[in-house]
């Protein structure tokens, strides 16, 4: 007998919402994510034009995470409030703004104070969709919708790094500007423009969407209170917008991001340095191999959401993830002259931080809600933007006094490794009910 392959009511539901809003948000996160790490590109050419250092780019890469956690909360709050249509308008506009004008840089302290204002600029960009997507899927549907969002960081590394190289090679000298003042002013453009959209083209929640039919709004609208029962009904006692910003629980999963954020941008801004290290000279082929990098993350991290979702299994595989990504950095200098391992273990250590990323959000989002949803997911993001700040800084602080860029990722795989081992220690395995449906146990 053959089987039916036709979508559920609700398949169907989670499915049309998915192809509205998840694409857009999608595109603006490439963006986002290209015009956060392009300083990894420009630095090979910077550097020099500005007699700079790797520990002044390192400090200037992790300035971005300082603009960003002193605003992250602020905006997130703000987001409950206005919704996301006036929120991504303004962050999008400004952070494209300040990209642009990263062209005109001139010294070190021109530089840490516009990586600065861009932070905050962005602050509240991915926490506020985090938050935003609750708004529309339940949670059993989160892992996998969360990837698909996730899946933008590589593709803005597939995109971004042949982009970046080609726009630094071809542009060089253009109008009497370097190739690194053109790639701030051709990537920065983009989310001005998109910001815009942003305000025309979504809707702040199920009930203002005219694409919806009332019939898929009750649907929508039932399946979240439902979550919200079973967080009522399974978790003691129900967190309120008080209790976020001051319960340890919240600080603890605070603490995992802050590891996880340190491997994150590990990767994100020294994957070109890193390439350049094992002998790839040409900015060219670093960006076409960064690219085929993020090729190969793509697919990984949709495979690792998939599989959490189908198991309904979240704290191992992030465990797995973050292990995996600790022992591709520790392995590292035994890759010292050899770009294939070089590029399989950053293949693995890529991979394995973003579906860390994707998946660790379901946790917080599983036991939070209304107001303490947007404080607790804009307090984990904000701790975890110290160590976007610590880790660049980290590993170009490590490398001049050194001499290896190894040093930074060795420190980084033992606090990956604390942290997962702090993750399963505090977030305890799901148990099943009588029906065998799945859920959340209270965190530790």
């Amino acid at each position: 007998m053959q089987r039916s392959s036709a979508l559920t009511p609700d398949d169907a539901i989670y499915r049309k919402i998915a192809r509205r809003i998840v694409p857009f948000l999608f595109i603006c996160y490439v963006v986002n994510f290209i015009d956060r790490v392009n300083i990894g590109f420009a630095k090979l050419q910077f550097l020099q034009d500005l007699k700079l250092d790797d520990a002044v780019f390192g400090l200037a890469a992790g300035m971005f995470f300082v603009g960003y956690l002193v605003f992250e909360l602020p905006s997130n709050l703000l987001l409950e409030r206005i919704g996301v249509r006036k929120t991504l308008l303004r962050i999008m506009v400004l952070w494209g703004g300040l990209t642009v004008l990263l062209m005109f840089v001139k010294s070190a302290s021109m530089l840490y104070l516009l990586r600065f204002l861009l932070g905050a600029a962005e602050a509240g960009f991915f926490p506020g969709i985090i938050l935003y997507l609750t708004y529309w899927f339940p949670n059993r549907q989160r892992g996998r919708i969360t990837s698909l969002f996730i899946m933008a960081v590589p593709l803005a590394g597939i995109l971004g790094g042949p982009l970046s190289g080609w726009i630094m090679v071809h542009f060089h000298d253009m109008l009497g500007l370097h190739g690194w003042q053109w790639l701030f002013l051709v990537e920065g453009v983009p989310a001005i423009v998109l910001g815009v959209m942003a305000m025309l083209y979504l809707d702040d929640r199920p009930t203002h969407a005219k694409w919806l039919s009332e019939a898929e709004k009750a649907h929508v609208a039932a399946a979240l209170e439902a979550d919200r029962k079973q967080r009522g009904a399974h978790l003691a006692p129900p967190m309120r917008l008080a209790d976020v910003l001051r319960n340890p629980r919240i600080y603890l999963l605070s603490a995992i991001y802050f590891c996880v954020f340190m491997g994150l941008n590990a990767v994100g801004f020294w994957i070109p340095t890193l390439l350049r290290y094992v002998g790839v000279q040409q900015i060219g082929n670093i960006g076409w191999l960064s690219g085929a990098i993020s090729v190969c993350t793509a697919i990984g991290i949709v495979a690792i959401g998939r599989s959490s979702d189908r198991h309904a299994e979240r704290r191992w595989h992030v465990a797995g993830c973050g292990f995996a990504v600790a022992g591709s950095f520790l392995l590292l200098p035994l890759a010292a002259h050899s770009v294939p391992f070089t590029v399989a273990l950053l293949v693995v250590a890529s991979i394995c931080i973003y579906a860390t990323l994707s998946i660790f959000w379901t946790i917080p989002t599983a036991y939070l809600d209304g107001g303490a949803a947007a404080a607790g997911i804009a307090t984990i993001t904000a701790i975890g933007a110290i160590g976007g700040a610590v880790s660049p800084s980290l590993v170009g602080m490590l490398r001049a006094e050194t001499g290896s860029v190894y040093a930074g990722f060795a420190v980084i795989a033992v606090l990956l490794i604390a942290g997962m081992v702090a993750l399963l220690w505090a977030v305890p395995a799901p148990h099943r009910d009588k029906v065998g449906a799945v859920r959340p146990a209270a965190l530790k």
